[in-house]
Parts: structure tokens; C-alpha cells; sequence
């Protein structure tokens, strides 16, 4: 039974092989540090079978969003500054992909945001796709893509809501 459960040490971070070096060493070298630090989580999907062995992960944070970057339908909804919950990182493991990982990790770091809303209060979920599939990829799930660059994505918190069936 797949599961996603917090970064420790008892994880295989070293086997971790996305094909992106740069998610690939954030994962071995940086995470367990930002955890940590405070500065992010990172949680990652297991197999019950293979506890140990990563089979994704997903990376979030908090975040200070200037409103005016936004759309503008949205953008004058709020104040000039606001929080909101980043995406920071997203990533499944080569032998896994194209098996709807990725949407399992993404609908978890939705319902995460949803529970800072919740508690703290945000605007939104964010994300920044490192390319334009990728930014295709997040659209799928309501993300909307903001004026000022096509590849930073914004999921607004009412949309957030729909998305989860959660009024």
C-alpha cells in the first residue's frame, strides 16, 4: 500500500533517481537540513513493501506573495502582501513515473495547504513549473498561471476548496 510520511534518516535518499540532478540532490543533501532548519518539509511516498525506498516527494513552504503579480481578477482582492503556501519541489522517481504519482503527491500538498488555511490563513497554493510541460501539468489541476511569468502557478484557496469537495 502506497503512503506519504515525513523525510527522516531511515530513508534511502542515496537510490532517489528522479533524472533531474538538481531534485535529485535537494533530496540527498538538502532536505533533512531545511527540515531541520524550519525552512520547509519534505515528505515523501513509500510502498508499505519497501518502506525505506522513495518513491517521490514533495516539498512545501510558506511563502510572501505580492498581490499585483497575480491575476488581476484576484490581485485586487487583496492586500498588498499576502501569504500563501508554495509547492516548492515535486518529484517521483524514474521507475515510477507516468503512473499517477505526481497527481497523488499533488493532491496531498493540496490538502496540506488546505489545512494552513485552515489554521494560519493563506490566499492560495503556489508553484513554480521548471518548464512548460510541467506548467501544462499543474494547469490540469486548476493552477492558473500568472501574468508576469507563465511557469509561476497560483491555485487560489476558493479553487483549493472546489478542487477538495471542502466549502
Amino acid at each position: 500500500m502506497l503512503r506519504i510520511e515525513s523525510l527522516s534518516r531511515r530513508h534511502h535518499r542515496e537510490g532517489f533517481d528522479c533524472g533531474n540532478p538538481d531534485l535529485n540532490n535537494y533530496l540527498r543533501h538538502t532536505a533533512r537540513q531545511h527540515i531541520d532548519k524550519g525552512l520547509s518539509r519534505t515528505e515523501i511516498l513509500v510502498d508499505d513493501e519497501a518502506p525505506a525506498e522513495i518513491l517521490g516527494y514533495v516539498t512545501m513552504s510558506l511563502a510572501e506573495i505580492v498581490t499585483d503579480t497575480l491575476p488581476p481578477r484576484y490581485a485586487k482582492q487583496y492586500p498588498a502582501k499576502a501569504h500563501g503556501v508554495k509547492l516548492a519541489r515535486l518529484a517521483v522517481a524514474q521507475s515510477r513515473q507516468r503512473q499517477g504519482l505526481g497527481a497523488l503527491m499533488i493532491i496531498h500538498a493540496m490538502r496540506r495547504a488546505l489545512q494552513v488555511a485552515d489554521s494560519a490563513g493563506i490566499i492560495g497554493l503556489f508553484v513554480d513549473a521548471k518548464d512548460e510541460a510541467a506548467s501544462h501539468y499543474y494547469r490540469r489541476f486548476g493552477f492558473l498561471a500568472l501574468p508576469d511569468d507563465p511557469h509561476k502557478l497560483f491555485l487560489p484557496l476558493a479553487t483549493l476548496r472546489q478542487v477538495l469537495g471542502k466549502r
